[in-house]
């Protein structure tokens, strides 16, 4: 076991652990450490604990120090200098005439290094524009192409539940989201009904998937046939998952059908449950949004 601190830089940001050393740290200070992009400012998000070695990156990197009053007012002036190397950045694009589209930038906390993320269609031949931005800046430039998930995570914004969105909140990690999760739920397979804003599944999705499958193993499928506590035979019309209530298409006498609703434990039929299936053509139409 080793003694670790968690660290963001991010606002929902991925935790990285650093050995806090001989110093007294808890949750909510900010720290300095050393990172492989440089020195950077960090706020601590899990007190000191202790974890298995194998749960660790190594080698484990120890907190430098605490961060001073100065430390925050030189992280506050890095932020208004982030907004004027964007500004720059753009402009220096326009230049050169590429398509790409800048997000964001970033300085790391000793200024050793300028970042700016982009995104873009296809590969870009920036190397022009790198020479331009070190001579304006006069230091290390990186730029990185991210994909529209991160751009939304580093923007932020509304989801259609009203909310601001999960990425850019508390999803350290996207989730691993499925067509399949969709069809579970009984959702509607429109891709506009089940995209985010970034234009890729809901990582919402991903919420109450385990309590559907759980549900759903009770219930009989649409289409399946069941007894009614009458004793008729039916076929499944459809169901509602979370009232665990069933519509029933009823045979009755002279050949005569009618819808009836009754709760899943008063009927009998055969357990299931298959996973739920997407047709070749649903799969056809919505495989680009499960592309990263």
């Amino acid at each position: 076991m080793v003694k670790v601190i968690g660290v963001r830089f991010r606002v929902a940001g991925k935790i990285y652990f650093f050995s806090p050393g001989n110093l007294e740290i808890r949750q909510g200070d900010c720290v300095i450490v050393e990172t492989a992009r440089g020195v950077e400012y960090g706020r601590v998000v899990s007190g000191p604990k202790e974890v298995a070695e194998e749960e660790v990156v190594q080698p484990l990197k120890s907190v430098i120090r605490l961060a001073t009053e100065q430390d925050e007012k030189n992280e506050v002036k890095n932020r208004e200098k982030e907004k004027e190397a964007f500004r720059i950045c753009q402009e220096k694009i326009r230049k050169h005439n590429l398509e790409m589209k800048l997000i964001d930038a970033e300085y790391t906390f000793d200024n050793n290094k300028v970042l700016f993320y982009f995104t873009a269609d296809g590969r870009i031949d920036f190397r022009e524009l790198v020479k331009d931005l070190a001579a304006v800046f006069r230091t290390r430039i990186e730029l990185r192409q991210i994909g529209v998930r991160d751009e939304t995570k580093i923007r932020g914004g509304i989801g259609i539940c009203g909310r601001p969105l999960c990425c850019s909140t508390y999803l350290s990690e996207f989730a691993a989201v499925s067509i399949k999760m969709a069809k579970e739920q009984n959702l509607s397979l429109n891709p506009s009904k089940i995209s985010g804003v970034c234009g890729r599944l809901m990582c919402c999705l991903t919420n109450e998937e385990e309590t559907y499958e759980e549900l759903n193993s009770q219930l009989p499928s649409v289409g399946d046939m069941v007894t009614t506590p009458e004793g008729l035979s039916g076929n499944v019309h459809s169901l509602s998952v979370l009232r665990k209530q069933v519509k029933v298409i009823v045979n009755l006498e002279n050949d005569e059908k009618e819808i009836r609703e009754y709760k899943a434990d008063e009927l009998k039929f055969k357990p299931r449950r298959k996973k739920a299936k997407v047709s070749k053509e649903e799969m056809k139409k919505l495989e680009a949004l499960e592309k990263e």
